[in-house]
């Protein structure tokens, strides 16, 4: 039994879940989930606040562009980084630690008047705050404490990411309109506070902190496990203990050697540069070129979040059953597709309906066979590192072309260039996740990875 008074809700959640035949990690995953919707909906906000911004301030699209570019990156950089101080410290920690830099950094940007404030309030503070979750908490849960159903459970949370994105930007635009965009962001920080409680209450680092081995595995020795707080036995593939940034670099330094983790990175980077960067942070803004209004533009990121919810998930369940290559191959193929179709849709309701379901589908659906990938070749405790610098790639991808669309629209008064770039890129990807072998499923990290 945890001596800590926060832990003890998540003592007798697990013994009640244990005598129903349960186990304590869908209750992790669970709060995990809540925590990056909302984080992610922090993410997504400032996708709605472009165009009061730029009403209240007088900064052009470029401007605000830079500023959301440096979150975008920081976003991604923090990734492996995030996932080595989780393993040194433990998720729930760092989570909190998380949660706390994106709220103070939002309401401390309700009384920003200069450029510079919102560069360092909403790039830097709440770039590294939402870096420190984001998809690599997702990975790192579904790791550690899941075995069998580990796609199924990577789906559901990033689903989870996408979808808090898409889902709370209506509220947003709604707030927005009609009491201004700094009411939107109390909302938000109201939000971070009620998932804040949740992980204090319910998140635990490690399977092992209750006794328990990870979902679908039962170790011989585990039932003579003490189920002491932070007392973790030990595993065969964990990092030595040193350094959190360190072992973020020895991860990447052992990665880099490798052609797999190239090839996923360069993927990802285009990943990244068809969503976050270009969808998430730019569609509203081109709604209103075509007299589509804030709040109307929103609700097609809703439907979207909603099929995205249905793809996301489904495609954790394919990648748990079928060759994860394949997956992306047709992932990538058909985002680009429907990316090069936008343009020609004419903005009618008819073209956005059609666009929302075939692009929301396959908003995320890529994490899932991802995650996998890098678990398959760098085994399980390394995975969150690896991936870590994989989805760094992403954020990198998000934030060149969050600059680049703003860029076109500032200098070329259209936003039509970047989603041309960005469908020809996704074809590009699908060709290129092709050039990988086909990995042994979840195997241990090579000892030579140099020769892989």
């Amino acid at each position: 039994m945890a001596t800590d008074p926060t832990l003890r809700l998540s003592d007798a959640v697990a013994a009640g879940l244990a005598r129903r035949g349960l186990h304590y990690g869908w209750a992790v995953a669970g709060v995990t989930f809540l925590t990056m919707l909302v984080t992610a909906g922090a993410v997504g906000a400032p996708g709605v606040l472009i165009l009061p911004l730029q009403k209240e301030f007088g900064w052009d699209t470029a401007t605000i562009g830079s500023a959301l570019a440096v979150r975008l990156v920081l976003f991604g950089l923090m990734g492996p980084f995030a996932a080595a101080l989780m393993n040194r410290y433990g998720p729930r920690r760092i989570v909190l630690l998380a949660l706390l830099l994106i709220a103070g950094g939002l309401l401390a940007s309700l009384g920003m008047t200069q450029v510079w404030q919102l560069v360092l309030l909403w790039g830097v503070v709440v770039g590294i705050g939402t870096g420190l979750t984001a998809l690599v908490l997702g990975a790192t849960v579904a790791t550690r404490w899941f075995s069998h159903r580990r796609g199924l459970v990577v789906g559901l949370l990033t689903a989870s990411s996408a979808t808090g994105q898409l889902v709370v930007l209506p509220l947003l635009a709604a707030l927005t309109e009609a009491l201004g965009w700094r009411a939107a962001l109390l909302v938000i920080c109201g939000l971070l506070l009620a998932a804040g409680l949740g992980v204090l209450a319910l998140m635990r680092d490690r399977p092992e902190d209750l006794g328990l081995a990870p979902y679908g595995e039962t170790p011989p020795a585990m039932d003579k496990i003490p189920p002491v707080a932070g007392k973790i036995p030990p595993v065969a593939d964990k990092i030595p203990p040193g350094p959190s940034a360190g072992g973020a670099v020895a991860a990447l330094r052992d990665a880099a050697a490798t052609r797999v983790f190239w090839v996923l990175f360069a993927t990802f980077f285009i990943c990244g540069a068809s969503t976050n960067g270009l969808i998430q942070t730019h569609f509203i803004p081109l709604c209103a070129d075509y007299g589509i209004g804030p709040v109307q533009g929103a609700s097609v990121l809703a439907a979207m979040g909603v099929f995205d919810f249905v793809g996301t998930v489904a495609s954790g369940w394919l990648s748990d059953r079928y060759d994860n290559r394949w997956l992306l191959f047709w992932y990538y193929g058909l985002r680009g597709l429907s990316l090069m179709f936008l343009p020609f849709s004419d903005f009618s309701f008819v073209g956005l309906s059609l666009f929302a379901v075939f692009y929301g589908l396959d908003w995320i659906a890529t994490v899932p066979p991802t995650v996998r990938l890098t678990a398959a070749r760098f085994g399980r405790e390394r995975a969150n590192l690896v991936f870590g610098w994989v989805f760094a790639g992403h954020q990198l991808g998000a934030a060149t072309i969050a600059y680049g669309a703003g860029l076109s629209r500032t200098e070329l008064a259209s936003y039509l260039p970047a989603f041309f770039a960005a469908g020809a890129l996704c074809l590009v990807a699908a060709g290129l996740i092709l050039t990988l072998g086909r990995p042994a499923r979840d195997a241990a990290p090579v000892a030579n990875p140099a020769h892989a």
